[in-house]
């Protein structure tokens, strides 16, 4: 079956030259983005009962730019001013490139890893004897608490901020021939949404094995995955399905 139009799990780009907007162009489809699931911040009050003290903390991991933006937000409703000698470990350029947003960034001491948590592991190692505070999200992959136990690194684990499923009862009689997940909490809020969903001619698109295997656990079909070695983004895996479904 032909595709026309693709619903994306996201908030729509704020870049003008998203891949998106050039596949769209260029397939002759329409692309609306709707974020699933958002972000909350989680109130200082309830993190103080989780018995966070920020000064007790000499280094900061950061594993999102959301993580950046709580950190920063708590430490204000705590009335706490982060000291300048606050190490910054970041788990990737893009959540190091986001600090800048709150920190002065050649006068901090920044520390960032390539992509993923286990690159980041061997500098926070390597600092092992500062105290290491991990803000989070309530849902956090498990790699990384069991990679920061096996460091022997001291650290502390705090939920500063939620991710909860959104309302989308107004796509309820809304079709699209293509859907598009990038987490398992995207399928959750699909089905949260609509339990009844039935697949039928729908295709879903995933990224990452994660997403894949909530899609199957939900008893649904995978029709494009991402990332693969032919390809490595969604955008290329989305282009390469519509070139061989739109011929027919």
């Amino acid at each position: 079956m032909k595709v026309k139009t693709i619903l994306v799990s996201q908030p729509e780009p704020k870049v003008e030259n998203s891949p998106y907007f050039d596949l769209q162009e260029k397939q002759r489809v329409k692309i609306d983005f709707r974020p699933f699931i958002h972000v909350e911040g989680v109130p200082a009050k309830e993190i103080r009962l989780q018995k966070v003290d920020l000064g007790l903390y000499t280094a900061i991991i950061l594993t999102s730019r959301n993580a950046v933006d709580h950190f920063f937000r708590v430490a204000d409703e705590m009335r706490f001013k982060v000291p300048d000698t606050m190490k910054y470990f970041c788990q990737s350029e893009a959540v190091a490139y986001y600090l800048q947003k709150y920190v002065v960034y050649r006068k901090r001491k920044i520390y960032v890893g390539k992509r993923n948590f286990t690159e980041l592991s061997p500098l926070i190692k390597k600092y092992k004897d500062e105290n290491f505070l991990l803000p989070t999200t309530d849902k956090l992959k498990p790699q990384v608490p069991s990679t920061l136990d096996e460091l022997g690194v001291k650290w502390k684990q705090a939920t500063f901020y939620k991710t909860v499923i959104s309302d989308l009862s107004d796509l309820a009689n809304v079709y699209y021939d293509i859907l598009v997940f990038f987490s398992p909490s995207g399928i959750e809020s699909l089905l949260h949404n609509f339990p009844d969903f039935q697949q039928n001619n729908t295709r879903i698109a995933v990224f990452g094995n994660t997403t894949m295997d909530a899609v199957k656990n939900s008893g649904l079909r995978v029709d494009i995955l991402a990332p693969t070695p032919e390809t490595p983004s969604m955008s290329m895996a989305l282009e390469k399905y519509i070139e061989v479904a739109n011929k027919k």
